[in-house]
């Protein structure tokens, strides 16, 4: 049963942040999917899906990456987006004076000498501790820690703004604002 869930987990992930098209679904700016047509195209994909584990998905993620409305009619995924369709309005917060990003080691010069951006995304992602941010790292290599002067970044005008599963979310990460941490991973 739990392979079951991360692989469904892993598919959700795919189609309600990158990918919705390719089961045919539509997103609607906020990123909210009906889920009848999810599982009609997760069905018609040759995926099995349904209301009972799509809400199992949501309540045991452990990142919280999805959310239900409150009618359970529709889903999204509360950050990570890819795709042009989705631009969530998330309301801008004052951050904490520090927040970290994992990454992987082969990736410490390039992010010292031009900072963090998004890549693919639509945000760079930031953690309020280093434990999650040393387990991101780990997603992609040996991982490191960076430190973001986050509370010096929204005094310079930087906008931030947390997803619903606590996720810190900016445009991007100047160089100026990064610093490897004392601690790594």
């Amino acid at each position: 049963m739990k392979k079951k869930l991360i692989e469904a987990s892993k598919f959700l992930s795919y189609v309600l942040r990158h990918q919705p098209e390719a089961i045919g679904l539509t997103l609607d700016a906020e990123g909210w999917a009906d889920i009848d047509a999810l599982i009609a195209g997760a069905t018609s994909a040759g995926r099995e899906l349904d209301l009972a584990l799509i809400q199992q998905i949501v309540s045991t993620n452990d990142k919280k990456r999805f959310t239900l409305s409150a009618d359970n009619s529709r889903i999204r995924a509360v950050q990570g987006h890819s795709t042009d369709t989705v631009a969530i309005q998330h309301i801008a917060k004052v951050p904490p004076a520090l927040l970290y990003h994992g990454t992987a080691t082969r990736n410490l010069d390039s992010i010292l000498a031009e900072g963090l951006r998004p890549g693919q995304r639509h945000h760079v992602h930031l953690s309020e501790d280093t434990t999650t941010a040393t387990t991101v790292g780990q997603r992609y290599g040996s991982p490191i820690v960076l430190t973001v002067d986050a509370l010096r970044m929204h005094h310079q005008g930087y906008t931030f703004f947390q997803a619903d599963n606590g996720v810190w979310l900016t445009d991007r990460v100047p160089r100026e604002f990064v610093e490897r941490s004392a601690m790594k991973g």
